[in-house]
């Protein structure tokens, strides 16, 4: 492990997605905190990805079913509205990327890839909110992309436990490496 070029995304922390998620949500943010300590004492690169719009969501379809309830909240998900800020818990440092994307998975509507070849990713570690969002769709992308990947437990958090623990348990060991915060950490060690 050691060899590869790891880098840690930490996907959709932002305060209306950590606050919808409640106590989960609270739960991995803590996590995802150790996870960027470790990381930067190791100096394994971090990518912050958040999901944020343009006024007037100009990015969102009527006919896109999951999205376009998004229409009626104001400019609740605006790249300007406090809500869509990541939360200071796992905030970048200057010089962290900060990707900004338009769908739910990582990749869709941003410039990660670009980022990411530019840090000669190797292994994608993977912590976010919600398991069944961003991280699902980004284990499925960045597989596809052939990345190695890595997906931390106790770092993501879904609406649904249940949700999160078929994902987890059943559907992401196909396409990657699922683990704790802690057992990622020894790795590194």
């Amino acid at each position: 492990m050691a060899t590869e070029r790891s880098v840690l995304l930490l996907m959709d922390f932002q305060h209306g997605i950590v606050q919808g998620a409640e106590r989960s949500g609270a739960a991995a943010v803590a996590s995802a905190a150790r996870a960027l300590s470790a990381a930067r004492d190791r100096g394994v690169p971090v990518v912050h990805v958040r999901v944020a719009f343009r006024p007037e969501y100009p990015e969102i379809a009527p006919s896109n079913l999951a999205l376009s309830s998004i229409l009626d909240g104001g400019d609740s998900m605006t790249e300007a509205s406090p809500l869509t800020a990541i939360v200071l818990d796992v905030a970048p440092l200057p010089g962290e990327p900060v990707v900004v994307k338009r769908r739910f998975g990582a990749f869709s509507g941003s410039d990660l890839d670009v980022v990411l070849r530019g840090l000669r990713a190797e292994r994608l570690v993977l912590a976010g909110i919600a398991t069944s969002g961003v991280v699902l769709s980004t284990v499925r992308h960045a597989a596809d992309l052939d990345y190695r990947l890595t997906v931390l437990f106790d770092a993501c958090a879904d609406h649904d436990p249940e949700v999160h623990r078929v994902l987890m348990r059943k559907v992401f060991p196909r396409q990657a490496q699922v683990s704790t915060v802690d057992e990622w950490i020894g790795a590194q060690d």
